[in-house]
């Protein structure tokens, strides 16, 4: 509603301009009744046309015109005159015309039809009056002369608009064409990236399972600390293969990006728990909350972040004890993972931080809060806090 208000006050605002000055200028030119009357006749039509001139602008422009025509004859066969601005409506009339008629049909039928009236009240005139002040002459054929260019002002005002919304659609199928070939080289690049993933990372782990199952078939000929190392490393292939193949899947196809495997929760932190004291670390877990009230999100979020902890303290502190513990406090999740020093100097290379930025994203991605950082006693601690009910939204 409010959007129409522009328009309408537009609207008003130009038959004020219109016909005001008319109505001003008349008492200079003639006061007799009939051209008052023959006036407000034309006046109260050329309103309403006025105001179709966007819908109807063929139609509207013939209707001015002759009713415009028929107060002329009017006022001249009963002795009296109008303004010469009773003309202004009818420029307006030829402008919107050339502004709307998008159909040269209708304008050219309309231009035949002015003619006609045209021919039509000028044998009115000469049949309704005999005096020559009152015959139309010169005056009107001024009056009507400059017409034509109103008319070509709208058409210009038209092909414009017409010009400048045809840029905007060629904009926009660019624009559209450029999200398209952008979306296809990210699609291509991804691609790219799985291929080198599959060839690199997946033989290399498919040749580390396969190594890790001989071993554990030839278990008598090892000793029992071997055997549960073996195991480990096989059980850690097995589940790295599995979630690099869903990697690689979701890489190539991003619609297609179901697991094929159930997705880790909160559950399987034993298991993954205990795949770090079978790799020689030790740590303990404190568990304040029940599975059941945490949302899949946020329990897939929780295992990641521990997960990745886990590697970065044996990366940075070998040896060192983690303390694992996951609470419910006023609607949100609070994980933390705190490591000591290392009994050992950690290898060369052991890191770039970019296990901090993934986890950063994936907790940031649910509205929580990740923390990390150093304690005074030389271990490093991992704060993330995510709320409940959002995650479950």
């Amino acid at each position: 509603m409010d959007g129409r208000w522009p328009g309408w006050g537009a609207d008003a605002g130009l038959v004020v301009l219109t016909f005001l000055p008319t109505l001003l200028s008349q008492p200079y030119v003639d006061t007799s009744g009939p051209a008052w009357v023959s006036l407000t006749v034309y006046e109260a039509v050329g309103v309403v046309v006025l105001l179709l001139r966007r819908r109807l602008p063929a139609t509207a422009f013939l209707v001015g015109f002759g009713c415009l025509l028929a107060s002329l004859v009017g006022s001249a066969g009963a002795g009296a005159k109008l303004s010469p601005l009773v003309f202004l409506p009818l420029a307006v009339l030829f402008y919107a015309m050339g502004s709307h008629c998008a159909s040269w049909r209708r304008t050219v039928s309309a231009v035949l039809g002015v003619l006609v009236l045209s021919v039509a009240g000028l044998w009115l005139n000469r049949m309704t009056t005999d005096s020559g002040d009152f015959r139309g002459g010169l005056d009107v054929l001024a009056a009507l002369a400059p017409m034509p260019l109103a008319w070509a002002m709208g058409f210009a005002a038209r092909t414009r608009q017409e010009l400048l919304a045809a840029a905007e659609r060629r904009a926009a199928d660019a624009r559209r064409a450029q999200a398209l070939e952008a979306a296809q080289a990210t699609q291509r690049e991804r691609t790219r990236i799985a291929g080198e993933m599959h060839d690199v990372v997946a033989h290399s782990l498919t040749l580390l399972v396969v190594h890790a199952e001989t071993l554990r078939a030839r278990g008598g000929e090892l000793p029992d600390w071997a055997r549960a190392q073996v195991d480990g490393l096989a059980a850690a292939g097995r589940q790295s293969s599995g979630e690099l193949r869903d990697l690689l899947r979701m890489l190539r196809d991003p619609t297609d990006a179901v697991p094929l495997q159930p997705v880790p929760s909160l559950g399987e932190l034993g298991a993954l728990l205990d795949s770090h004291r079978a790799a020689g670390g030790t740590v303990g877990l404190t568990m304040g909350i029940a599975l059941g009230s945490v949302p899949g999100p946020v329990q897939l979020a929780t295992y990641r972040v521990v997960q990745e902890a886990l590697v970065n303290a044996r990366r940075h502190a070998p040896g060192a004890p983690v303390r694992v513990s996951v609470d419910g406090v006023a609607g949100e999740l609070r994980c933390e993972i705190v490591n000591g020093r290392g009994v050992r100097p950690p290898a060369a290379g052991a890191g770039v931080g970019l296990g901090l930025v993934s986890m950063e994203e994936r907790v940031g991605a649910l509205d929580g809060d990740l923390t990390a950082g150093p304690t005074g006693d030389g271990g490093f601690r991992v704060v993330a806090t995510m709320p409940l009910e959002r995650a479950d939204v």
